[in-house]
């Protein structure tokens, strides 16, 4: 059985969609357009999503997929996938979650930190030959996070990208979080970082947004001080290399790579909401 299951199993079986995060998510899917001739019966959504997600857990091959446990056939939820993050699915999910944190008053706009690991990679699109590992190809994750490690905006590019180019965008990528009375909140209070963002220029933009920066500088003694907080940036990356699918980025084409990606943000966000259900 793929839904319905007890909490133990669930947690035994990751990849299991829970009747809580269906209910958030089945308003999000696009509706399905209804076939013109007669054929096999459509693989349910919620089917095709175990399919995607035993494959974000364990980074097996599409065509592996275990039939015996009724996802439906690799190429059916690899489709699903391709077409859920056209819709943008995982964003808007995203920003759902972030509110209900909100609401809460779980979100630590306080700081935010940034942060750019590199998963291994044959070349893709979206990969360059990296500066720091011998000029192998790669792609980069570009992830912020508030001052718990909550995911705020995610992206990707090759490896061969400067970190702090992408600095500006992952903050515009921020969603309006409303959640509490008056305007929708989007902005931390500082951004920390490391001396992969150690620029002049983007320090004054990054200003210029109302935020303070407070980037380690380059050629000054080993020790910035900032790991004290910059910690749980560390830690949310280890959370997404926990996705075996993330570890190694095997996809060639781009957006099926970031649907993986915006999942798995969505993942590890919809833990913090499950949290405030176990402690209110």
């Amino acid at each position: 059985m793929l839904v319905g299951t007890s909490v133990a199993k669930r947690s035994s079986r990751p990849w299991i969609v829970s009747d809580e995060l269906w209910v958030l998510i089945e308003p999000l899917l696009p509706v399905p357009v209804p076939k013109l001739v007669a054929g096999r019966p459509r693989v349910p959504d919620r089917r095709a999503l175990c399919g995607i997600l035993f494959v974000l857990h364990t980074g097996i091959q599409w065509e592996y997929l275990p039939q015996e446990l009724g996802f439906g056939s690799g190429m059916t939820c690899w489709r699903r996938l391709a077409a859920w993050n056209e819709a943008r699915v995982w964003d808007r999910l995203h920003a759902v979650l972030l509110t209900k944190l909100r609401s809460a008053r779980q979100l630590d706009w306080s700081r935010a930190v940034i942060d750019s690991p590199r998963p291994g990679s044959p070349a893709r699109p979206k990969s360059g030959p990296s500066p720091v590992d011998r000029a192998r190809p790669g792609s980069k994750h570009h992830i912020l996070v508030d001052g718990q490690g909550i995911p705020l905006a995610v992206s990707l590019t090759g490896g061969n990208r400067n970190d702090v180019t992408q600095l500006l965008p992952l903050l515009a990528k921020i969603p309006s979080v409303a959640g509490l009375v008056g305007r929708p909140r989007r902005r931390p209070a500082v951004l920390l970082a490391d001396r992969g963002y150690d620029h002049d220029k983007y320090r004054r933009l990054v200003w210029a947004q109302g935020i303070k920066p407070v980037i380690a500088r380059r050629g000054v003694p080993h020790g910035s001080g900032l790991g004290v907080d910059r910690w749980v940036v560390e830690r949310t990356i280890a959370w997404f290399h926990g996705f075996r699918r993330l570890r190694v980025r095997w996809e060639r084409r781009d957006d099926i790579h970031e649907a993986f990606l915006g999942l798995a943000t969505c993942l590890i966000t919809y833990r913090h909401v499950q949290r405030l259900c176990r402690d209110p």
